[in-house]
Formats: C-alpha cells, structure tokens, sequence
C-alpha cells in the first residue's frame, strides 16, 4: 500500500482529474498533474503540474520519476503514453490495455462480447462501401460513430433509413467507424464500481442516467428498476473488470430494453460524470474509491445514505449558483472553469430528495 506522502500522478487535467486530486489530498496524498493545456482545473488544485504533450517522452520519463503511481482522468490520453510510462517501471492504474480497447468503439464491442456482456448489433465501418453493405445487414434506422475519440454525442450521425448512407459518412469527417443497430430503449442506467488491487470489487447502486442533446443531464440513485436487474448490470461489470484485471473505478453504461434486456453501450475506465452523486451521499465517493483502490488501499463502503439526484451545470446555467447554494438540500460542486461555453460542464449539484 501506498503511504501517506506518497504523490499519485493523474494524466489529464480536467474536472474528473481535479475531483480526484481532491480526494488525493484529503487521504494524505500530493498530487502530479500531467497535462497539455496549461490554467486547467486539476492543476490548480494538485500540488504539482507538468505541462507538456502526451507523446514527449522526456517529460513523460522525469515525470514517472516523480510519481509513485500513474492515473488517467479521461479514456483519451493516448494508450501508448500509459504503455511508455508502464515500461519505465511505474505502475499505470487502470493500464495501457483498457485505455486502448475503451478508445476503440469496435475493440469495445467485441471484448464486451467476449466477456459474455450483450451490445447491440455493430459491424466495422472503414469506407462508404462498407457502411452501404452493412445496412444489408444492419438496416436503419441505425447510428454511425466515428472508432476513437468523439464524447457527448459528437462524432455520431442517425440513419433514419439506408439512403442516408452517404450523408452520415460524410457528417463524421468519413472516419472509420462503427455501425450500431438502434436500440429501442426504455430508459439507461450505468454501474460506477472498483476493483481493487487484490482483486476485491464493490459497486455503488446503479443509478438512472437521462441524456440531453447528447450530455448527460441527471443521474437519479437508486434506479426504480428490480433489483435482480440490478444485481445483472452490477455482475456484468466486473466480469468487464475482471477481464481486464482492472484497478480503478470503472463505469458500465446499459440500454434497459422494453423486453427487460439489458445491452450495454460502452465502458469508461475512469470515474464518471454519472458516478457524481456519491460525493454527497455516500461513504466513500467514487474519487476516494479511485484514489484507494490505485494506492493498494482496502475499498471503502459503498453504502448510500439518502437517495439522490445529480444534475449537470451545462454553459450558463452555471449562472443559478447563488440560487443553489442557498437551497438546503443541495450540494454544489463547481469545477472552476475560467470560461462558461456552451455545452460546456462547469459543475454539477446533488439534491438530497430524501434521507435516511
């Protein structure tokens, strides 16, 4: 186990980075924030900043030499920058292997698959021929996304029918792509859980996630569905877990289909913006949990102590700060953002809709 003292490196310096800074420092830790944008929301908080890009190999060497265990905020940071610091002896938490399959709608796909966790229908994309003979198979209505990179609904296009092949291919930028048959959902809910070094697992309960114009709006926990549905999403995520011997938090989305089917959508190896409502009501939050489970520290109680509902501060509506936080029952966290754009997140609230 790490000791107090010890200083946890973070790549990536944005709001999820500063939240696990946070947690860092109020277990004893210093944190090192690695970063190519420089004023960033983590490192005005973490102890120390190394501003430099992902693929400078010097700055990647002095700054594994400063660390004593590496961490990524966002599922971007390039896979072969967490493979370059594992080879200069320090330990990548999660590791090089699940940044690259999470990168990789397609990879994604097929290693859910092969850890018997269902998706919807897909077929690779990497030309227009291609995408016209998968609609043989895969008939719209259906949805295009680019492989790699693309987040809150950017790099994605509908196909309301298979005319529209063309068109979708060129919205995103004739990229390689996956093709996903549209799944008719009922609602989504996502699984935020950890595994520890030792192999020890615990989730938090899976909270109900509602979507607007491709960002997440609220996460409402716990969710309405019965709980043996519940109990599926919980154990498909850490066969997911398992599979990559995974240490971390991770998070599984699903599609709850109308037959009661749950598919799920895609993986994120690091904490989420739907994991967000456990700062404010549950023992352990899904950063201190992170920030343990990557220093070989026993896992925390997941235990949730009211019932919740978190809700996005998207662009202005940062702007009802002074409203919110008068409100008793409301938690604020803002992330410190210089600039309110929109669809920008620059905070979130929790609401406490009942306490136990």
């Amino acid at each position: 186990m790490l000791k107090p003292g010890s200083t946890i490196g973070i790549l990536g310096s944005g709001q999820l980075g500063r939240m696990v800074a946070m947690a860092a420092a109020r277990l004893g830790f210093d944190a090192h924030v690695f970063t190519d944008e420089t004023d960033s929301p983590a490192s005005r908080v973490a102890a120390k900043t190394t501003v430099a890009a992902f693929d400078d190999e010097a700055a990647l060497a002095a700054f594994a030499k400063a660390v004593d265990v590496v961490t990524t905020e966002f599922e971007n940071v390039p896979a072969r920058t967490a493979q370059f610091l594992t080879e200069t002896g320090v330990s990548v938490r999660p590791g090089a292997n699940a940044l690259a399959i999470a990168q990789d709608r397609v990879l994604e796909k097929r290693f859910l698959n092969e850890a018997g966790v269902a998706t919807t229908p897909f077929a690779a994309i990497e030309s227009l021929g291609d995408l016209e003979a998968a609609l043989i198979a895969l008939p719209a209505p259906a949805i295009l996304k680019t492989r790699r990179m693309g987040y809150d609904g950017k790099g994605q296009a509908r196909l309301a029918h298979n005319e529209n092949a063309e068109a979708a291919w060129t919205a995103i930028g004739a990229h390689p792509a996956i093709l996903e048959a549209l799944a008719p959902f009922e609602r989504e809910i996502s699984v935020v859980a950890a595994r520890g070094a030792d192999g020890a697992f615990a989730a938090f309960d899976p909270a109900e996630n509602v979507h607007v114009n491709g960002i997440l709006h609220t996460s409402t926990a716990p969710s309405s569905l019965p709980s043996a549905m519940l109990d599926d999403a919980i154990a498909a995520t850490r066969r997911v877990a398992d599979a990559f011997d995974y240490v971390g938090v991770l998070t599984l989305e699903f599609f709850v289909m109308r037959d009661g089917r749950l598919l799920a959508n895609e993986i994120a190896p690091r904490v989420h913006n739907s994991g967000h409502w456990t700062e404010a009501v549950c023992v352990t939050s899904q950063f201190e949990q992170h920030v343990r489970a990557i220093a070989g520290w026993p896992l925390g109680s997941t235990e949730r102590l009211a019932d919740a509902q978190m809700t996005n501060l998207i662009g202005d509506d940062v702007d009802a700060w002074e409203t919110l936080v008068a409100d008793p029952d409301v938690r604020l966290h803002l992330y410190g953002k210089r600039e309110a754009r929109a669809g920008r997140k620059m905070g979130h609230y929790t609401r406490l809709v009942r306490r136990f």
